[in-house]
């Protein structure tokens, strides 16, 4: 899962990727990887795994990643190649969604852009780039959609939908607050529009503000990210930071002193998921225990083949308890199995959230 962090300057994007970066290395003891400058892998934070880690005294735990993209290089005009507009886009591409990050604090001290705090103004800019990006993509394609229309008739429905989702652009709002039915979403997803991303709001607040989770900026956040169907956290990018140098225990501390109940790296984590629409299952034992991120919906032998190709081709059934079951035996599978816990799915299972399972396949 990619995840690129935008937002224009002052407004605390870089420093919360380096603190959220830092932190959820620290906070499940995965080493911090810079694959390029610009680019920080973090554990998903699962308390679930600690738990079946002592249960079955693990030799190794591990936990599922995102990959925080730091994308810079954005100024008006980044769509015609202003700044590093070029490489702010193409990094764009590369992500499953986007954390916008917006300037919801007065501090006199940090100068802002335009001179002023302006949340909807700072989301239109960089909006208005990726419209005006999807723009050139679309007009494009309607001009090889046109001239193929004149062999193949049956163009005409898509050429219909190019145009409507041109319009649409065209009006300043982006792909993703379209209404489409789940022909037409599945074809613009095929587009691969930087509009139609889905995005989370990062409202960064003061410290003051932090406990909070609201005032008159983060308001306009949340009004106009229902618009568009998007998710909305509030973070102090100040706190991210201090939290950053902090073991686990001491950050528990830090946090209930403040009144927070939870950090921003965590609140990006959960508000990720159900953006993206993901769960994942378990697998327990004592060589490992391991997270893994599929999408809901999911079937067990697609699950399987997240593990290995073969556990999908050669699938005959899963056993599977969940999670808090197998907690209530204590995680003694015998016991669950005399309680008729443990169940025998097949090929047409739905995997849920927290399903702890164990595959049997024959090749």
């Amino acid at each position: 899962m990619k995840l690129g962090i935008v937002g224009l300057p002052n407004v605390g994007k870089s420093t919360l990727f380096n603190a959220i970066t830092k932190a959820g290395a620290e906070a499940a003891n995965y080493p911090f990887c810079t694959i390029e400058p610009n680019v920080g892998v973090v554990t998903v934070p699962d308390e679930r795994l600690k738990v079946l880690h002592e249960m079955y005294h693990s030799k190794k735990t591990i936990y599922t990643t995102i990959e925080f993209y730091d994308i810079a290089g954005l100024v008006k005009g980044a769509s015609k190649g202003e700044g590093l507009g070029n490489k702010f886009l193409g990094h764009i591409r590369e992500v499953s969604a986007i954390v916008h990050v917006v300037r919801c604090f007065e501090d006199p001290n940090v100068v802002h852009v335009d001179g002023k705090i302006d949340p909807l103004s700072d989301i239109e800019t960089i909006n208005t780039e990726l419209i005006l990006s999807d723009m050139e993509v679309l007009e494009r394609r309607i001009q090889k959609t046109t001239k193929n229309l004149k062999g193949d008739k049956g163009l005409q429905k898509e050429l219909d939908l190019l145009k409507r989702i041109n319009d649409f652009l065209g009006e300043g709002k982006s792909a993703r607050a379209m209404e489409l039915t789940d022909d037409e979403a599945e074809f613009v997803k095929s587009l691969d529009l930087l509009s139609y991303k889905p995005v989370i709001y990062a409202a960064n607040v003061s410290e003051d503000d932090a406990a909070a989770e609201d005032n008159a900026f983060i308001g306009q956040v949340r009004e106009f990210a229902e618009t568009e169907g998007s998710d909305v956290v509030v973070v102090c990018a100040s706190i991210e930071a201090e939290i950053a140098e902090l073991d686990d225990d001491e950050k528990e501390m830090f946090l209930e002193e403040l009144g927070i109940s939870e950090s921003g790296l965590d609140k990006l984590v959960k508000a990720s998921y159900r953006l993206l629409d993901l769960i994942s299952f378990l697998t327990a034992g004592e060589p490992e225990v391991r997270a893994w991120t599929i999408k809901r919906g999911m079937k067990a032998p697609q699950a399987a083949g997240k593990i290995h190709t073969d556990f999908e081709k050669g699938f005959i059934r899963a056993e599977t308890i969940a999670y808090d079951k197998l907690i209530e035996c204590g995680g003694n599978l015998v016991t669950a199995k005399e309680k008729g816990l443990v169940r025998s799915e097949g090929k047409e299972y739905v995997v849920k959230d927290g399903d702890v399972m164990h595959f049997l396949f024959n090749l």
